[in-house]
């Protein structure tokens, strides 16, 4: 052992034979299990691989690419959580790309595929323009987007269904008497919110109350962009009874201006947020909110990228994810309660 552990030595402490251990240390397709093993032997032995010799040789680099907006937004964390974890018991490494959203830096990223500084490339994007599905379609390398892409992309897609989570926060809200209900929305021009504001729209209709425009705001999906618009909304319809937000940070933002302004949550403004969050647990009230399963799709989207990273070469996946809405004191001033929508699904009809 003095020159330092061997495949030979690593093959015999995980129980494995000598053409699996070089597979995995070569980036081959290997059974999961199989690679666990290898990558547990070789830590104990302090086995250090020669990244650059192993990424000319194989032409791979065991780093996969995670880029979403914002890295500080929880509901991307809570999908780090769950990506991170999936890779690296598969032996890769993670690269955090936070592009703020800009449509030019999420196209460099996909571009820079060709230079293959990354084994493959999960991204969350807020707008998926003409060039994004240009450079989807001309990938170098797996693509795994998280969100809403237009029927016939052929990439591998996690969705959230917020059309149902907004029915389920529509209908919480008005069981509870209110019917002077407001939306909080982000941009119109993102995935998320374009299909939350057609849902909430549509989900008013469902329960039999008008579609009044002043009783929509748009801002972005930061805290104080959505205390602000709150703020506008409140100045505007002062008789608002219930506030469905687009995400959680506007929700905050929203109890954030409430609070100041004297108006009591939930007695005289219910609020609801989306996302689940961490937030909206730890909030004053706590916060309602409409879980869209970040961490699952998050899960979801690793293990789509390992099948493809491992040889699959089937036809794209979509897997869509079933929200359910977790009841909080902002509404009900009641213990938690959870209402599940149906669980995730391979299916077709969800939007983001």
């Amino acid at each position: 052992m003095a020159d330092g552990p061997t495949i030979n030595t690593i093959a015999e402490r995980a129980g494995v034979s000598i053409a699996s251990v070089s597979r995995v240390l070569n980036g081959l397709p290997t059974r999961q299990e199989t690679v666990r093993k290898v990558m547990a032997a070789a830590d104990e032995l302090g086995y250090v691989r020669n990244a650059v010799a192993r990424s000319l040789k194989s032409r791979r680099t065991h780093q996969v690419a995670f880029a979403m907006a914002d890295v500080g937004n929880p509901a991307y964390l809570a999908m780090l959580r769950q990506i991170q974890p999936v890779l690296k018991d598969a032996g890769y490494r993670l690269v955090l790309h936070s592009t703020d959203a800009v449509v030019a830096d999420e196209i460099d990223v996909l571009h820079s595929l060709g230079e293959r500084y990354v084994d493959g490339l999960i991204m969350v994007p807020l707008r998926v323009t003409e060039a994004h599905l240009e450079m989807l379609d001309a990938a170098r390398a797996p693509v795994v987007i998280i969100g809403q892409v237009p029927e016939g992309t052929r990439v591998d897609n996690v969705r959230a269904d917020s059309r149902t989570g907004v029915k389920l926060a529509i209908d919480h809200l008005h069981a509870l008497g209110r019917r002077r209900i407001g939306m909080i929305n982000g941009p119109l021009d993102t995935v998320p919110g374009a299909a939350r504001g057609a849902a909430y729209r549509e989900a008013l209709g469902g329960v039999g109350l008008p579609y009044d425009e002043d009783l929509v705001q748009i801002g972005d999906f930061y805290r104080a962009e959505g205390g602000r618009a709150v703020a506008e909304l409140l100045d505007r319809v002062p008789d608002v009874d219930a506030l469905m937000c687009a995400n959680d940070l506007i929700a905050l933002g929203a109890l954030d201006v409430l609070r100041a302004a004297g108006r009591r949550v939930p007695e005289d403004v219910a609020v609801v947020g989306m996302d689940d969050t961490d937030l909206a647990a730890a909030s004053w009230p706590s916060l309602s909110s409409v879980s869209l399963g970040s961490a699952e799709r998050g899960r979801a989207a690793a293990e789509l990228m390992l099948e493809r990273l491992q040889g699959g070469d089937g036809e794209p996946r979509l897997v869509t994810v079933a929200p359910r809405l977790v009841v909080r004191a902002s509404t009900a001033g009641a213990p938690v309660a959870d209402f599940p929508a149906e669980s995730r699904t391979d299916r077709k009809e969800s939007a983001e």
